[in-house]
């Protein structure tokens, strides 16, 4: 009985320096951090807990769209996307799904009717920046890094609502900022920076998670808003979602088949 107490006054105590580090001598930068922490498992609770942590593979089909300049550059492609933790991801696009982008580990490929080749350049770059940046990069991998920094930076609004801001620096020195609603906990938005090394320019992405339904007990944005430097960039609306359906290896798999830099075979 002795300990127990023990442990919940030391939790009560941590709980009010975390809410006002100056009255009770704790750090104002450790404080700092702990209110951190906490925003953060609370919105690990708040996606699903245990249930969005072992998430393994995700399966999901809906309509992205994409935008240049803030504006809508078409009408809308659907996909199919089959995703495995960490890094692979399958995307079938089109009502035929006959073109697929296929990404393993840091190599990705593009199957068309001519077949398959390797994507290079900024295609994988693009993509590889992006998954790095992941939301659930942040949440299952970063803050877990020994070195990683978490920085409470206050209230905020964020979709034109009431928000709690955290920024994960890991040990790169490389900054996330998130967005998280002051009422469900629930991730709203997530921004980084990064500079271009071809004119040295500094970019910013954001991303936007709204109308949240719950999936295998796993809280799952449907409409998903991404944004660079300012404008929309794209956008994606979810039909169905499923979690955990052991999604086969094979579908990663690929194999080169042409290469765009080699000259046509004459007939």
């Amino acid at each position: 009985m002795k300990s127990i107490l023990s442990i919940f006054f030391l939790t009560a105590v941590l709980t009010a320096q975390t809410a006002d580090p100056s009255s009770q001598g704790i750090p104002v930068d450790q404080a700092n951090m702990l209110k951190a922490r906490a925003l953060l498992n609370q919105a690990i609770d708040a996606l699903g807990g245990s249930a969005y942590l072992n998430i393994q593979d995700m399966s999901s089909e809906g309509r992205t769209y994409s935008f240049h300049h803030g504006n809508s550059t078409s009408a809308g492609v659907l996909y199919w996307r089959f995703y495995q933790f960490p890094d692979k991801d399958r995307i079938e696009a089109t009502k035929k799904r006959d073109v697929v982008y296929v990404y393993n580990g840091s190599k990705g490929y593009e199957i068309t009717y001519k077949g398959t080749r390797a994507l290079e350049g900024k295609d994988v770059a693009d993509y590889l920046r992006r998954h790095h940046y992941a939301l659930d990069q942040v949440l299952r991998t970063w803050i877990n890094e020994p070195k990683v920094a978490l920085l409470y930076e206050g209230r905020a609004t964020a979709d034109e609502k009431p928000a709690e801001q955290v920024t994960v620096l890991n040990a790169k020195n490389e900054g996330v900022t998130l967005y998280f609603d002051a009422s469900t906990h629930l991730p709203l938005k997530k921004t980084f920076t990064w500079r271009d090394p071809a004119d040295k320019e500094r970019n910013l992405e954001e991303e936007i998670y709204d109308n949240y339904r719950p999936v295998q007990g796993v809280m799952t944005p449907y409409r998903i808003s991404n944004f660079y430097n300012g404008d929309m960039s794209g956008q994606r609306f979810i039909n169905s979602v499923s979690y955990n359906q052991g999604i086969s290896d094979s579908l990663f798999d690929v194999s080169v088949t042409y290469d765009l830099k080699s000259p046509a075979i004459k007939r």
